[in-house]
């Protein structure tokens, strides 16, 4: 026993007190990688969006207890909806369309994950091999607690398409529902057929939502995209309009059932014209927005400039408003999942920017 990783001891009686938790929220200072496990078993990375949902894998014989920090995903494929509502007549074929492109992505997913267990075999990923030395003893393949990602951009547009509506309508909104409820359907279908885990996200599509757009407006020229016709492009995931609303609790009710769907990762953005006043106007939005709804993630999202001379300056001023000579700044903003020079960004995200209407926090 003295050298036993095991240790033994009597079962003893003790009380249980009950007690009712205070609603507090903690201002704490992380180290540069962290991740938090919560009391379900999800787990939220130091990541724009990542969420996976671990109560997937007690099936599997892990828990919580090794196995969080060895999670993941394997790799991400999204469906480009915008095309289907396009070429879609009816609901059946709209469906149809969404299932046989959901089959290839899994296919895709299926043979890229052996692929990597066999990189994995062979040495090419030393350190990753390391720490997923355990779930391979466990399970018998390194990336078994890791997940196969599906995710979808531009519902708004495919609804457009399909029904001649925006997603923020009732009709909109009930049929992304009813879209989300049919892929997790299908995920959940293939984690029974394949033994792998499976997860639908909402994709950040940093590069995709124009790619996919400008490919598809010089197929079919009559496509509805958001953006311009020299610039066009698609929505992110399920969200609204960048330029729908200034109200910040307007879109939250809009969104706040459909981000609840996913199951790999979605996140509100609250972007913002300038900082907020003070800290605790902060604080008191995050706390407000947590007691009244459910989504997941939230960010808040200033925009502020840099002058090269006068450092910081609060909002968009792409030309130094204390400068005498007329001198350039760096806008930043969220681009999706994190903070970059507005300039450096790529065409299409940038015709976003420009169309983006920022909230307005009470």
């Amino acid at each position: 026993m003295e050298k036993s990783d095991i240790y033994l001891t009597r079962v003893r009686d003790f009380n249980i007190k009950k007690y009712q938790k205070a609603r507090e929220f903690y201002d704490i200072e992380l180290e540069k990688n962290h991740l938090f496990v919560h009391s379900l078993g999800q787990i939220s990375f130091n990541c724009c969006r990542l969420r996976l949902d671990k109560r997937e894998l007690y099936k599997r014989g892990g828990g919580l207890f090794g196995s969080d920090p060895s999670t993941g995903s394997i790799g991400v494929i999204t469906i480009n909806m915008p095309r289907i509502g396009y070429l879609s007549k009816t609901k059946k074929e709209f469906f149809e369309r969404l299932g046989h492109l959901m089959e290839l992505a899994k296919e895709s997913l299926e043979i890229k994950r052996k692929a990597l267990e066999n990189f994995m075999e062979k040495g090419l990923y030393p350190y990753s091999r390391h720490y997923l030395e355990g779930v391979k003893k466990i399970r018998g393949a390194y990336f078994s607690n890791h997940f196969s990602t599906i995710g979808l951009l531009g519902m708004n547009e495919a609804l457009l398409n399909f029904l001649g509506e925006n997603i923020a309508t009732k009709r909109g909104r009930a049929f992304t529902l009813e879209v989300l409820d049919f892929m997790r359907e299908r995920l959940l279908k293939y984690q029974e057929e394949t033994g792998d885990l499976y997860n639908l996200e909402a994709t950040p599509a940093e590069g995709t939502s124009y790619r996919q757009a400008k490919a598809d407006k010089e197929k079919y020229p009559k496509i509805i995209t958001a953006g311009t016709k020299e610039t066009p492009y698609y929505t992110n995931s399920t969200m609204l309009p960048v330029n729908f609303t200034d109200d910040v609790f307007s879109a939250l009710k809009l969104q706040d059932e459909i981000q609840c769907k996913y199951t790999g990762g979605v996140v509100f953005h609250a972007f913002l014209g300038e900082r907020l006043p003070d800290i605790q106007s902060a604080k008191n939005f995050v706390k407000t927005v947590f007691e009244n709804f459910h989504l997941p993630y939230l960010t808040l999202t200033p925009t502020f400039s840099i002058c090269p001379i006068h450092g910081y300056i609060a909002g968009e001023h792409f030309e130094c408003p204390q400068c005498v000579i007329k001198q350039p700044c760096e806008v930043y903003s969220r681009v999706v999942g994190y903070l970059r020079p507005v300039q450096q960004w790529h065409t299409g995200k940038r015709q976003e920017f420009k169309e983006r209407k920022e909230f307005r926090i009470p």
